[in-house]
């Protein structure tokens, strides 16, 4: 095992939400069929479903159809993301394990994607947490464009940082993640987001990490935080992805990818590749493309052919 890494890594599914939503519409039962496919992967979490409004991201059209018809597995967490009172009340009732509430720390990306500015979205996450609490259902935050902005550029780690307490102390989440929504990471940037995390007494081992691959820095970002104890980290199946709110982004970091590096570190995800790469396959087959996952291609480093 590589020096200085956690022993285990949760490796969290995003591409059945974050993955298709820049999709053309896909039909209910095919993405049901991707996530109970995803589900027998060992796989912890799995993103199911965004309860937003059909009208502003179509290809989420159904997600109570979607929750509704997965076989869920004991041990997955199926996750779903609300961006207002009506989707928390319309995941709650489909009982999802948990809920993520999102806001951006960029004042532009946030207006266009939530039409709020971030200080607006913290007293609205204090709203929505309040509601699942009631429910005794857990809830994380994610903080978007953490690491750059395609409108507004650098993002200051330090306003980061003041948000990630802010909404830890006055909105009572359960768990923070931070978004590269942009796809402008590097490990420079990581390195300093997480100083500033930990310079406002966040533990930087319990946050979670959500990387695009724009720029083709994703699996080096991931490898640099867990050199910095970082341990739980998005992926998405194939690549899938982007934002339909950002300029330029690309797909997520695949979750094939992540997995045989992560496992070849040394570091365990409970994770069955050859699933896995199946998985991906279907994702292709439902898109209609192929997809960036270098591991999809190729398979593990451990593949050998006949002579």
């Amino acid at each position: 095992m590589l020096a200085g890494l956690p022993s285990s890594v949760e490796i969290r599914e995003v591409g059945p939400r974050d993955g298709l939503q820049n999709e053309s519409t896909i039909p209910v039962d095919e993405r049901i069929a991707l996530i109970d496919a995803l589900s027998g992967t060992g796989l912890a979490a799995i993103e199911a479903a965004s309860f937003v409004h059909p009208k502003a991201i179509p290809p989420m059209a159904g997600s109570a159809e979607v929750m509704q018809g997965i076989t869920r597995v004991p041990g997955v967490r199926y996750r779903a993301l609300v961006p207002n009172e009506r989707g928390t009340m319309d995941a709650l009732a489909c009982n999802v394990d948990e809920i993520e509430v999102v806001m951006s720390i960029s004042e532009t990306h946030n207006y266009k994607n939530l039409n709020m500015s971030p200080d607006e979205s913290v007293t609205q996450i204090v709203d929505l947490t309040e509601l699942a609490h009631q429910e005794k259902t857990p809830v994380e935050a994610i903080l978007s464009t953490a690491f750059g902005c395609a409108y507004e550029g650098d993002i200051s780690p330090q306003r980061v940082a003041q948000y990630a307490r802010k909404v830890l102390d006055v909105a009572g989440v359960d768990g923070l993640s931070f978004g590269d929504t942009s796809g402008m990471a590097t490990p420079r940037v990581v390195s300093e987001l997480l100083d500033a995390l930990e310079e406002v007494g966040i533990d930087i081992s319990q946050i979670g990490l959500h990387f695009h691959n724009t720029r083709n820095t994703g699996l080096a970002n991931i490898m640099f935080a867990m050199q910095r104890g970082v341990s739980r980290f998005d992926a998405a199946i194939g690549g899938l992805g982007g934002c339909p709110y950002s300029p330029g982004a690309t797909g997520n970091v695949a979750t094939e990818d992540v997995v045989h590096m992560v496992e070849d570190s040394g570091a365990m995800t409970g994770i069955d590749l050859d699933r896995l790469i199946e998985c991906g396959q279907l994702a292709e087959q439902l898109v209609g493309r192929q997809l960036p996952a270098q591991v999809l291609r190729s398979g593990p480093r451990t593949r050998t052919v006949a002579s």
